[in-house]
């Protein structure tokens, strides 16, 4: 693993907690000598985790739409920030600069964003792993939805595997940097042979 792309929140949330995850995140980052690839704003914990990846010395790029640039305040000081058409645009390019994803706190865009990688490696499209930073149980609900899933035989075992979770973020890497990204082999309604 070289570069992390990270998926946060554009704002800070309600918790100092969510802030300092960031900031930890960000430094664990640049502890393990990795870059940090993100959407290029400097608000909210966006804005966080990159001024501490920044502050430890790890390159940072950051990618933004057009249309976004103002709106979430784009972040002037990195290393690089390209400037994109469109969100498809964003997280497509932000996906081929990088080795693994990692979701910290966030809201629909935050989402949105994991989903689309999850799909992603569920297809088999590409097989990087993506974490979850569990920030004061913040992911709790979603892990017992991905759970709920394979319960109700919408979703495989192997492919709920697609997710790694911890809430060290030292921890979080070395897990992501030793996981191995189950093969994408049949769908749900596939026959077993």
């Amino acid at each position: 693993m070289k570069n992390i792309c990270v998926f946060c929140g554009s704002a800070n949330g309600r918790r100092q907690s969510y802030a300092r995850a960031a900031r930890k995140f960000g430094a664990a980052l640049a502890g393990r000598e990795l870059g940090l690839v993100y959407g290029g704003g400097s608000i909210g914990l966006m804005g966080v985790v990159a001024d501490a990846a920044l502050e430890g010395g790890a390159p940072v790029v950051g990618v933004i739409p057009r249309a976004l640039f103002r709106r979430e305040i784009a972040h002037h000081g990195l290393t690089r920030l390209e400037v994109v058409p469109s969100m498809h645009a964003r997280k497509a390019r932000m996906a081929r600069l990088s080795d693994a994803f990692v979701a910290l706190p966030g809201g629909i865009g935050t989402l949105e964003e994991l989903f689309e990688v999850l799909t992603w490696g569920y297809l088999g499209i590409h097989a990087k792993p993506i974490g979850l930073l569990d920030v004061g149980g913040y992911w709790r609900p979603l892990v017992r939805l991905l759970d709920h899933a394979v319960e109700e035989g919408f979703l495989r075992p192997a492919h709920r595997k697609l997710v790694v979770i911890d809430r060290s973020p030292p921890r979080l890497l070395e897990r992501l940097a030793r996981h191995r990204v189950p093969a994408a082999t049949r769908w749900m309604g596939e026959k077993e042979t």
